[in-house]
């Protein structure tokens, strides 16, 4: 019996000595996979030991990596979130921008309709008070009473006059007509980037720099920063950021030539020479031809109540005869029409127009020229699409304009003058 306890004892001990040579054996491989001080051999005999050690381990190991996976795409996600608040917030504003200039347009539009009125009216009541005063014969207060109100009507619509030409309300209208479409176009561009695509830095930047020339290009102030309306230099309108180049992103889409081969940068070379020789240098003319004639009228429409008013005061003075009623009569007959013709037929809104046109041609020279400039076919727009804005935005179809630029090839070739135009819209 005593041989058995101490056969079953020694066996209990070398089985207790060969898991602790196991255990300790195994020690090492802790070291190495888990990076921790080595356990205790107690903790290791306890139960769920080395589960519990080797989930401790692999939380340690794997958690900072997807914090920072978790935190990148966090900072991601807030900071396109930034810009899409950011285009948001200038689609409201260009919105409000559309909102100012179409009701600034309508009150500057009223204001050239009220005060051409009232002007024809003071100066045909004038006119006729002239005339009374003439006829009345003999002299006296009633006479004195017509001369004063007549040279007192004249002297005003002289002075409404001078301010009315340096304003010019009906270019002041088309103005802020041309701004609420240019505003409505951008807006319409925000809203398809919106629709599209995830908005980027420089997509905020482009809309930024848009809105605020289009500010300056059409102020909405009178004081201090109206625009020019007889300027000595005709010059193109410009509402687009000068000195800016477009970019385009490359996607998966993107073939080879991105829909460019040398046939369509030679048709786009041809239409930029008969844009610039032809549409935009007739637009510059027939701006300089409009500016002239309002000059005339300007002056012409002052000079003559001026001269009208004169004419009023000298009815019924001795020496003078009937020359004062008739320069009074004459001349204020004179002014209604000029100031009809100058306001009334809106020149100053004609000259505008067509400073906007020469504005649009130069604006599709410096387009065509930037993307012809861009080596990198990657990096321009589409080439087929490019064609169709060019095509659409010139009013005609596709076919139209591969015709314009073989024509407009023969004639340089063959040096013919070219008669027809780019554009089929102005």
């Amino acid at each position: 019996m005593a041989t058995l306890q101490a056969s079953f004892c020694s066996s209990s001990f070398s089985s207790a000595s060969f898991k602790k040579t196991k255990t300790t054996f195994h020690t090492p491989k802790f070291q190495k996979s888990s990076h921790l001080s080595v356990p205790r051999l107690d903790e290791l005999s306890q139960p769920n030991g080395l589960l519990n050690l080797t989930a401790t381990s692999t939380h340690i190991e794997m958690n900072p990596n997807f914090k920072n996976t978790r935190r990148s795409k966090g900072s991601e996600a807030i900071s396109d979130s930034k810009l899409v608040q950011e285009l948001y917030a200038i689609k409201e504003i260009v919105s409000d921008r559309v909102e100012m200039h179409k009701n600034i347009c309508a009150q500057r539009d009223n204001w050239n309709g009220l005060l051409l009125n009232s002007l024809n009216g003071m100066t045909a009541t004038a006119a006729i008070m002239a005339g009374l005063a003439a006829v009345s014969g003999s002299g006296g207060a009633p006479i004195l009473a017509l001369k004063l109100s007549s040279s007192l009507l004249y002297m005003a619509v002289t002075g409404i006059l001078l301010v009315m030409n340096k304003i010019q309300p009906s270019q002041l209208a088309e103005e802020q007509r041309n701004a609420s479409r240019l505003f409505k176009r951008l807006h319409e561009e925000i809203k398809t980037t919106l629709a599209l695509k995830t908005p980027t830095s420089n997509d905020v930047k482009v809309a930024m720099e848009k809105v605020l020339a289009l500010d300056k290009a059409y102020p909405l102030p009178l004081l201090g920063t109206m625009i020019e309306k007889f300027p000595s230099l005709v010059k193109p309108a410009v509402w687009w950021p000068e000195e800016s180049k477009p970019q385009h992103e490359e996607t998966s889409e993107t073939v080879e030539r991105n829909g460019w081969d040398e046939k369509l940068e030679e048709e786009m070379k041809e239409i930029l020479g008969v844009v610039r020789g032809k549409d935009a240098a007739e637009y510059v003319r027939l701006s300089n031809v409009v500016l002239k004639v309002n000059k005339i009228l300007a002056f012409c429409g002052p000079l003559l109540t001026g001269f009208a008013a004169a004419g009023a005061g000298l009815v019924g003075l001795t020496g003078f005869g009937s020359w004062g009623a008739v320069l009074a009569v004459v001349f204020g007959a004179l002014a209604s029409v000029v100031n009809t013709l100058e306001h009334g037929g809106q020149v100053g809104m004609v000259f505008e127009m067509y400073r906007s046109s020469a504005g649009f041609f130069k604006l599709m020279e410096e387009t065509i020229e930037s993307t012809l400039k861009e080596g990198e076919v990657g990096e321009r727009e589409n080439g087929e699409l490019f064609e169709v804005k060019v095509a659409l935005q010139l009013g005609r179809s596709l076919a139209e304009l591969r015709d314009l630029a073989s024509s407009s090839s023969l004639s340089s070739r063959f040096k013919q003058a070219k008669e027809e135009f780019a554009s089929k819209l102005f």
